[in-house]
């Protein structure tokens, strides 16, 4: 068997797929140690103009050295290919624990909470605001210790900013004022977010969860939930000071550590020792990266959905059959379909976002392709699907949707009611077109 190697460390499994890279198991042949390698292709992240984003993640991640943050080594590049090498972590990620497990106990959520603020607190005094905390980005160690993930949508605000203004993260975890569009203090909307996820904890379902984005939003925007009655009085008070829609009188993280609820069994974190971050390997691993860009397009080139010639046709219809580019049957759908729609891709785009968050999913955007994920309808399980738009011709475009998680029932039906919703952009051929005007006036008759 030959074994791939990248520098010092020996190349396993794949455990874990995201849309720009893939995550495999690895081993430090010097030390023995596991740790979790990041495979990102250069041509990817050039194409989707990643560089500065990805960049910037790996920086921060570097910086924030914390028990309670998943810790980043270092970043090795190949001629194709960039390698981060990450912490492995085993526990998987405490939104797993609550979706298999349902509400957490008193003693436990409170150790979590503590972590968590721990780390976050740490991030804030590096100047590094999370904006998108929610137990899908909380990891599990081996302990059963907090392991703070995902700094895709971290702020680092430049010298003298206190004040942010975009606007991102998890609806359902997002603070009003992040809404509001007017601007907002990362510190505070982190602490909206670690009361929500304090909540969830507790309860094992969400403060927050309309089905339409407007009822969503009024209900943060009036902080309209309730604790339920097995919550302890001490923790209903300081998630009711947490989740204060007014951020000038929200309570701070000084505050929340002197709550008495808080400090019962409370053990500050020891922090590991001063260590100089180096981020030569990041720059050096990204600066090919960067050229490239600026030779390939200008800075502010908007190069749209990526472009299928025919030889990629042929592979996404499995032969010379172009017909399956469009079939519908019911078993070819359990884990992938596509659909074609004459109408522009932005407005594919954010009609699709629309009708996917009042299903109730939470969406990613990363330049034509979203990611939608959630528990299911019948609350059982975990689903989520990748849906990309490219270009066909010029005015025809193929959305391809592909389940990543869930069962492929379940799919089926995210798919059917998703359908529905976008009767008015997906293209029909002239002749089902037409089958579908006869069936309507057929039933008007009636």
């Amino acid at each position: 068997m030959v074994v791939r190697k990248v520098g010092k460390y020996e190349i396993g499994r794949t455990i874990g797929e995201g849309t720009y890279a893939k995550v495999k198991f690895a081993q430090n042949t010097e030390t023995g140690e596991s740790v979790a390698m990041k495979v990102l292709d250069r041509s990817t992240i050039i194409k989707h103009k990643m560089v500065d984003q990805i960049k910037r993640e790996i920086s921060i991640m570097k910086l924030v050295r914390h028990p309670y943050v998943v810790r980043l080594y270092e970043v090795l590049a190949s001629r194709t290919k960039i390698y981060i090498i990450l912490e492995f972590v085993t526990g998987g990620e405490l939104f797993d624990k609550i979706v298999h497990h349902g509400r957490i106990s008193e003693a436990e959520s409170r150790k979590y909470f503590q972590q968590l603020i721990d780390g976050v607190d740490f991030c804030h005094s590096m100047g590094v605001y999370h904006r998108d905390l929610k137990p899908e980005n909380l990891l599990l160690d081996s302990q059963g210790n907090i392991k703070i993930s995902d700094f895709g949508l971290s702020a680092l605000p430049e010298q003298g900013v206190s004040i942010l203004r975009t606007t991102c993260g998890t609806p359902n975890y997002v603070a009003p004022e992040v809404l509001s569009h007017k601007g907002y203090n990362g510190a505070m909307a982190d602490v909206w977010s670690c009361g929500v996820i304090l909540y969830v904890l507790l309860a094992g379902y969400l403060p927050f969860d309309e089905l339409d984005l407007p009822t969503l939003y009024s209900k943060i925007d009036g902080a309209e939930f309730s604790c339920p009655a097995w919550f302890p009085v001490g923790a209903k008070s300081l998630i009711r000071r947490i989740l204060d829609p007014n951020p000038e009188t929200r309570i701070t993280i000084e505050q929340i550590r002197n709550d008495e609820w808080f400090k019962k069994g409370y053990v500050p974190v020891s922090l590991l020792e001063y260590e100089e971050v180096n981020l030569d390997d990041v720059h050096a691993a990204f600066d090919d990266a960067e050229d490239q860009t600026a030779n390939q397009q200008s800075e502010n080139e908007d190069t749209g959905p990526l472009m299928l010639n025919a030889f990629d046709l042929i592979i996404l219809s499995q032969g010379l059959n172009l017909a399956s580019l469009f079939d519908r049957r019911q078993d070819s759908m359990y884990h992938h379909t596509r659909f074609i729609t004459q109408k522009p891709a932005k407005v594919v785009l954010s009609s699709m976002e629309v009708v996917a968050q009042s299903m109730g999913f939470k969406t990613h955007i990363r330049n034509y392709k979203m990611r939608v994920e959630g528990i299911s309808a019948d609350k059982t399980s975990y689903f989520s699907a990748i849906l990309e738009i490219f270009e066909v011709a010029p005015t025809f475009f193929m959305v391809d949707i592909q389940k990543i998680a869930g069962d492929g029932g379940e799919y089926l039906k995210f798919y059917k009611a998703f359908c529905i919703n976008l009767e008015d952009i997906i293209w029909k051929p002239p002749l089902e077109a037409s089958k579908s005007k006869i069936s309507k006036t057929k039933s008007k008759k009636r």
